[in-house]
């Protein structure tokens, strides 16, 4: 099984990669965000993910088993030319859900994979189309309540409290969740990883002897 590093603390991002068969390592980066000045939404992402990447690859430099990959990853959502990361607070969450109700915003994705023995490194970039429902100002001030929309990028999830708030989505809906399986898979495949080496070992039951009558 192919080791895989998850440089990032995303309780969603593990999960789908759990739910799809890949138990990783989860080493948080602690990259300091507020560094990077690109404004374009695709290549800012791109780069805070080599930066999380890489800094986690420093990090395991040392490490005994320094083979496998580094997997970082970050998403910011793009509206009107704006890019809207994690929330300063709940009054600039309520303040994003303002503007993003009833419209339609793009939820951009950067994914890096870093060689821990070679350091070879390769950077891809997904985007998703989400559409939001119109809500009312309670409906806001009862989402942002609940805290879910103070830790994620956007202000809003697919996968909690705020599902029901996104009407439709174009494109991969995994990589509104964080990271993109299918993305990933293609990644892995450009490397000459088989995507297959990542899953979890399956045991299945084997049916008891039964003596012959």
């Amino acid at each position: 099984m192919t080791r895989l590093v998850l440089a990032s603390a995303s309780p969603a991002r593990l999960a789908t990669l759990l739910s799809a068969g890949i138990d990783p390592t989860v080493v948080v980066s602690g990259v300091d965000e507020s560094g990077v000045t690109e404004t374009d939404p695709a290549r800012l992402v791109s780069e805070l993910a080599r930066r999380k990447a890489r800094a986690v690859r420093e990090r395991l430099r040392h490490d005994p088993d320094r083979t496998g990959w580094v997997l970082g990853c970050d998403s910011m959502l793009a509206l009107d030319g704006d890019v809207l990361g994690k929330p300063r607070d709940a009054a600039d969450a309520v303040r994003q859900w303002q503007r993003m109700r009833g419209r339609s915003g793009v939820l951009h994705t950067g994914h890096c994979l870093v060689d821990l023995s070679s350091d070879t490194e390769l950077a891809r970039g997904a985007a998703t189309t989400v559409h939001f429902a119109a809500v009312s100002d309670e409906e806001v001030e009862a989402y942002v309540a609940t805290g879910e929309p103070l830790a994620v990028a956007g202000a809003f999830t697919v996968d909690g409290y705020g599902g029901a708030f996104v009407t439709g989505i174009e494109g991969d809906h995994h990589n509104v969740v964080g990271l993109s399986l299918p993305l990933l898979r293609r990644m892995f495949a450009e490397l000459g990883v088989a995507w297959t080496t990542l899953w979890r070992p399956v045991v299945r039951d084997v049916p008891a002897l039964r003596e012959p009558p």
